[in-house]
């Protein structure tokens, strides 16, 4: 059954290597597919929250081997899943051995100047913040930022905001500080809780009271794989950003100074979904008032996992897509809403049209990596 198949086998297995590892991730490259590449690659920022192949499920559920039949050159950030002995381990560490070790790794791979980078929920905040860091220091290597079902201002999050106060993260960090972390179980309660007539009570209903088997396929095996959240990071992920929302405030301090999401100019395609319960998309909507760039908003149906995983034929899928220039005055989002005009389908090949016109001309691809092992690696196999 697809549910009990571990990752590499019917999910996560777009063919690639492990180029890189530290203490916190394993950076895998995908095998191009084509007769030439983009010359800016990609790089994809996931959630630490879960493990990244919610992006690589199986083949005809992948972005990114729908990525690499694109011609990109594609790069995925492979959390660890920590232990007791990673409770220390903190935002700033994601930033500098995870996105930062990242980025280093592909530009001295493939010789690119400028590198475009995508993220999942979480992956997007942290991916913000290392953006808002670079830009004071002159570091321009991003040639773009895409958000997918990400927050970077947390004053209206939604449903979280029922189990996330000054008592709830107390107890919290009581029960972290006691085992190193916490554990996906506890985790996973409060999702559950924030979906429970889609993912108890309509099960329960399926299950016992009709006896119709529950259905196995590649996002429930994923939703099923979750990983723990260290001490330390997620206290500071729960109390900097969730609590006192310091990004979105300008005093998020990266290396002795607050960071500004003003100070990301690149251009940002930004994705939300229509019935999201973890980033409601009007929040994800909240990028465009706090950056001074073009961002490329884009509402499409489904909730937080499955509009996100979307491929063409994809039944019953629709989108709405529009260009914020830096200069043009804010629209709010229900007027937003009501004034795009909704296409109907998937929104991959949208993406993949303004994506292409972020990632250069056509070019050799690049000289095969040394790699440390197969896809997907080691980390993601972590119990």
């Amino acid at each position: 059954m697809l549910g009990e198949a571990p990752p590499g086998r019917d999910v996560a297995v777009t063919p690639g290597k492990v180029v890189m590892a530290n203490r916190l991730i394993e950076l895998l490259r995908y095998d191009p597919v084509t007769p030439t590449v983009h010359a800016v690659p990609l790089l994809v920022v996931p959630a630490w929250i879960m493990k990244y192949y919610i992006l690589d499920l199986s083949p005809q559920n992948s972005l990114v081997r729908y990525l690499v039949e694109r011609g990109h050159t594609v790069y995925m950030i492979s959390w660890k899943n920590p232990r007791d002995e990673d409770r220390q381990l903190s935002l700033e560490d994601d930033r500098r051995l995870g996105v930062m070790a990242a980025l280093d790794t592909v530009c001295a791979q493939t010789g690119a100047d400028t590198v475009n980078a995508c993220d999942y929920c979480m992956g997007g905040t942290l991916l913000a913040i290392a953006a808002a860091a670079m830009a004071p220091s002159g570091d321009q290597r991003l040639a773009s930022l895409t958000l997918l079902a990400a927050q970077v201002d947390f004053t209206e999050p939604g449903e979280l905001s029922l189990f996330i106060d000054e008592s709830q993260v107390a107890l919290l960090e009581a029960i972290m500080w006691q085992q190193g972390y916490l554990d996906k179980r506890q985790m996973a309660g409060a999702f559950q809780l924030l979906r429970s007539n889609d993912l108890i009570w309509s099960r329960r209903l399926r299950h016992y009271l009709l006896d119709i088997p529950d259905k196995d396929n590649d996002l429930a095996s994923w939703n099923a794989d979750a990983t723990r959240m260290p001490y330390r990071m997620h206290s500071e992920y729960l109390r900097k950003l969730f609590l006192k929302n310091s990004l979105a405030s300008a005093r998020y301090i990266v290396d002795g100074h607050p960071v500004s999401l003003t100070d990301i100019h690149v251009p940002i395609f930004a994705v939300g979904t229509r019935t999201d319960h973890v980033a409601p998309w009007r929040s994800v909507y909240k990028i465009v008032a706090l950056t001074d760039t073009d961002v490329t908003f884009l509402l499409t149906s489904g909730g937080h996992n499955a509009g996100v995983v979307s491929p063409p034929g994809t039944p019953a899928r629709a989108y709405q897509v529009y260009t914020h220039g830096h200069d043009t005055p804010y629209v709010d989002p229900d007027r937003w809403l009501a004034d795009i005009r909704e296409q109907q389908g998937s929104w991959w090949p949208a993406w993949a049209a303004w994506l292409a016109r972020q990632a250069g001309p056509q070019v050799a691809p690049p000289p095969p990596a040394a790699g440390l092992g197969d896809a997907p690696g080691r980390y993601v196999l972590q119990p």
